[in-house]
């Protein structure tokens, strides 16, 4: 009987507890929300994000956590160190914009232009970075206030450039772990989310291991032999050798790789050459991506593309050959922490809005940190109910609804604590 007493008034205690930080959390909603609008007003690019960081690291320091700058360029790292000593928990948002002029009649819309790839273009968080930044924020400034709560350290990761370094440069989740981001202190285990907007907010989607591709980037070059439009005989065609090589890729996939086992897609976004309408250009040069989910699909993938390629430039009489870069690894989620921390989204979120989803072709550099330690990343509702118009990520009219990020908080401040605690 005592024994059921004492359980009785600690589970009495926690509920209280849990009520309290809710209210606080709630109490914050609208400083989140001034946060993600003024980061979507002024986006940055990639190993661009200056006054991000700037802005982020005043919001650490004032709440008296240490914080660091400066990793993979404008990366921002803040520890809270709790009452006690324990493990090591981090949690990574990413802060980087992206190239796309921004088609929403907000009142925060964004207006900023920059030069992108020789090309004049907008700025926007096309793909709710700006949420995530926001939510990070929120959730610092909660547990900062409650370190009697925190068994151990939380880091928290503003990471630039997850949308990718700009051409030969270093950046992302791979330079944030090559300048020591899981180190001193050693990390145990990192949460991520990704807000979505087709999902509805106060939603929650998860999948234990692989829940997101790995991302692959490619570049066939092609030679040919120049002349004039009129006489191609006279010459080898680039141009023509290239519409042979997509439709060469496309084979791989649909004849060549088991989808019933996982998917994979080979997609082709750029095609470049020639400089008049009458010539015959000497080269072309053809950009895309590769989405996987296994790994030795993608090494399979990575070789027939290769000597596809070779062949079939070779057959028309031209070359080609490729380079690849890995983009991000498969976003894999570790069973056991999933496991271990599912009852915190059950519970903040409600059981009905948790749910199991399938793996998707979309890929996250996130998965670098999941290669060295325990992560588990997951989906967080960002449509507004009921709305049959959600449009997708990195386009000019993505809108996510800033509802959808008081439950992020809530989310990543307690999977900090009761992954200490546990």
């Amino acid at each position: 009987m005592r024994i059921f007493k004492l359980l009785l008034a600690l589970s009495i205690s926690n509920c209280f507890a849990q009520t309290s930080l809710d209210k606080e959390i709630k109490a914050i909603e609208p400083k989140i929300i001034e946060w993600r609008h003024h980061f979507h007003q002024y986006p940055e690019l990639s190993n661009r994000e200056f006054k991000t960081a700037d802005k982020i690291a005043k919001h650490l320091k004032d709440l008296g956590i240490e914080v660091k700058t400066g990793i993979a360029k404008t990366g921002v790292v803040g520890i809270l160190k709790g009452n006690t000593t324990g493990k090591v928990v981090a949690l990574r948002a990413d802060i980087d914009a992206l190239p796309v002029t921004e088609r929403n009649d907000l009142p925060f819309k964004s207006n900023e232009t920059t030069e992108f790839l020789g090309n004049t273009t907008g700025v926007m968080h096309a793909c709710g970075h700006d949420s995530h930044i926001a939510i990070l924020m929120g959730a610092a400034e909660i547990l900062s206030k409650h370190k009697d709560k925190i068994k151990g350290t939380v880091k928290f990761i503003f990471q630039p450039a997850e949308e990718g370094p700009p051409p030969g440069e270093e950046g992302g989740a791979k330079l944030m772990i090559k300048e020591g981001v899981l180190k001193n202190p050693d990390v145990d285990a990192i949460f991520g989310l990704h807000i979505k907007s087709e999902i509805p907010v106060g939603h929650i989607q998860y999948k234990p291991e692989g829940i997101m591709a790995s991302v692959e980037r490619f570049v066939v070059h092609v030679k040919g032999m120049q002349t004039h439009g009129s006489t191609p005989w006279t010459g080898i065609d680039p141009i023509y050798i290239s519409a042979k090589i997509i439709d060469g890729f496309q084979s791989i996939i649909s004849r060549e790789t088991d989808l019933t086992d996982a998917p994979a897609v080979i997609t082709v976004g750029k095609i470049e050459g020639g400089v008049r309408y009458n010539i015959i250009p000497e080269n072309a040069q053809l950009t895309g991506t590769i989405r996987t989910l296994n790994p030795d699909t993608r090494e399979r993938i990575i070789q027939r593309m290769t000597s596809m390629a070779s062949s079939i430039a070779e057959a028309y009489g031209g070359e080609a050959r490729m380079e690849f870069r890995n983009e991000a690894a498969v976003t894999y989620n570790d069973e056991r922490l999933v496991n271990l921390m599912l009852p915190t989204l059950q519970r903040e979120a409600g059981d009905d809005h948790v749910k199991l989803t399938k793996a998707v072709t979309i890929g996250e550099d996130f998965s670098f940190y999941q290669e060295k330690i325990p992560g588990f990343y997951f989906f967080l509702g960002g449509m507004t109910p009921g709305n049959q118009a959600a449009f997708p990520h990195h386009t000019p009219d993505f809108m996510i609804d800033d509802a959808g990020m008081l439950l992020g908080v809530k989310v990543m401040t307690n999977l900090a604590i009761d992954y200490l605690n546990n």
